[in-house]
């Protein structure tokens, strides 16, 4: 194959336990496709979309995504902070994505919707302008985080200390604010 795939759609197939065979795929949809245990590393998506494909155990060792979409993904312990962050662009919709990492990576201007994001690594991760509309942050470690202008009001089960995080300009419900208050273990009625 090729090293580059222009405007293809994949549909049904099965990546697991493979290389990807191409290095860049540009403009092409993955519709259920399963790429548990591929490998992706030096892989770059342009503007590609993936919709109810599984991620489970694959390898992004310096992958690439620019203007990427992820709908209805399993993306399970997926380790984003190993990816390629220039230009890294990507939307999440409707992905389970517990126990991913983004830890030192910059993952700016990123829309999370109705994710599930349970127990996931923020630690030094630059949020900058993203978006969790509707998300589950169940036990997701913020440390460290700069969350400057991220949107948190929709958000669900967060705790964030606003001492260890970066949080100016972030927006959060009245309800939210529990999340941030916390660590102070008040009784608020």
């Amino acid at each position: 194959m090729s090293n580059s795939i222009i405007d293809h759609t994949f549909k049904n197939q099965s990546f697991s336990d493979q290389k990807l065979p191409a290095k860049e795929y540009d403009n092409c949809i993955f519709l259920s496709c399963d790429f548990s245990n591929t490998d992706m590393s030096v892989v770059t998506f342009l503007e590609c979309r993936f919709e109810n494909c599984n991620f489970g155990s694959v390898m992004m060792k310096e992958t690439s995504f620019q203007e990427v979409v992820f709908l209805e993904c399993k993306m399970l312990g997926i380790d984003f902070s190993a990816c390629n962050d220039f230009m890294f662009s990507v939307e999440f919709d409707h992905c389970n994505m517990n126990y991913a990492s983004f830890q030192g990576s910059a993952v700016k201007n990123t829309m999370f919707k109705s994710c599930s994001l349970k127990e996931v690594d923020f630690i030094d991760t630059n949020l900058t302008g993203s978006v969790f509309n509707d998300c589950d942050l169940s036990k997701a470690i913020f440390e460290n985080t700069i969350a400057e202008k991220v949107d948190f009001r929709t958000a669900k089960n967060f705790t964030i200390d606003p001492e260890l995080n970066k949080l100016k300009k972030a927006k959060f419900s009245k309800s939210g604010v529990l999340g941030i208050l916390a660590k102070y273990d008040l009784i608020i009625e």
